[in-house]
């Protein structure tokens, strides 16, 4: 697990290190998953074909956004509503935490209302046992954000480990909170905001940047170089036009229950579009959902770059 780094040069790079040692339309595209592609069916030993192709030992991977990705709402809400609960935060705080909720879940995400609301958190557990807030936020877990989690993107996320790949949770909520989320699901990790510790307890500040827009491409590509993942045969996704970084890093990117933005950057790029909101259909850009999570994870993470494509 992730744990903060008291040392002023800790950074969510370093984070990445740490944690790396723990461990659209789809008509006319070819559906076979990533793996079966190195081998020729007429050839597959190189025979009759020229010389075989380097075997290589890069692996493809998924990356998920979570708040309104895999899940529908912010999770730093829910952590809010849970340490008021249990008495670590003033009640009074949680109407920030809910008008937040508001703007976030009916405005679209914004970069400085992240970067409030999270920050907000940060300090107001300021001195609060490291232990303590584990053990809260796997309450949290269980009790608020699992029955949150949306099913479609969750069987996205077991395709992809089906598939031998690795599945990675990227997010700006606390690594804590994100740690506990991936465990839940049997994904191989995750990446989040590291909050300062001390002496067992937090300090009230970060340790690097909120992980957050070109944060997550960094840390990703990070991630990457040190578990010889292959970006471009790799999968992310995202809600928000925020993520546009770590979404452009990868070679199959997929917009999920996206924002105004992100809708318009996907479908001039013609990048898959999955919208599983309530009292929404799904846009016409994205493969219906009873063909199956399966067909959506098997395109996305089959799919090669076409010249000429953005």
């Amino acid at each position: 697990m992730l744990t903060a780094a008291p040392s002023p040069e800790g950074t969510l790079l370093e984070a990445a290190d740490r944690s790396a040692d723990h461990i659209g339309n789809d008509e006319g595209r070819d559906l076979t998953p990533a793996t079966e592609h190195s081998k020729d069916p007429a050839h597959p030993d190189g025979a009759g074909g020229g010389p075989a192709p380097a075997r290589t030992t890069a692996k493809a991977a998924a990356f998920f956004d979570v708040d309104n990705t895999l899940m529908y709402g912010a999770s730093i809400y829910w952590l809010g509503k849970g340490l008021v609960r249990h008495g670590v935060i003033p009640a009074r705080s949680i109407v920030q935490f809910t008008w937040k909720q508001l703007r976030y879940r009916f405005g679209g995400e914004h970069h400085g209302h992240m970067n409030t609301v999270k920050s907000a958190a940060l300090e107001l557990v300021a001195g609060s046992s490291v232990e303590r807030l584990k053990h809260i936020s796997a309450e949290i877990v269980d009790r608020d954000i699992t029955p949150r989690i949306l099913a479609p993107v969750r069987r996205l996320a077991d395709t992809h480990l089906d598939a031998g790949q690795e599945v990675w949770l990227v997010t700006a909520s606390p690594i804590e909170l994100a740690d506990i989320i991936a465990d839940r699901l049997g994904l191989t990790g995750a990446l989040g905001t590291i909050a300062e510790v001390e002496d067992g307890k937090y300090t009230g500040r970060l340790v690097g940047d909120l992980l957050h827009a070109d944060a997550k491409a960094d840390v990703v590509n990070h991630l990457a170089a040190q578990r010889s993942i292959d970006l471009e045969r790799s999968t992310a996704y995202s809600d928000s036009c925020n993520d546009l970084p770590m979404l452009s890093v990868v070679g199959q990117p997929v917009a999920v229950n996206p924002d105004r933005r992100l809708t318009g950057y996907a479908r001039r790029h013609n990048w898959p579009v999955l919208d599983f909101r309530n009292g929404r259909k799904l846009m016409r850009t994205a493969v219906p959902v009873a063909a199956g999570a399966a067909t959506v994870a098997a395109w996305a993470f089959s799919r090669r770059r076409r010249p000429g494509e953005g």
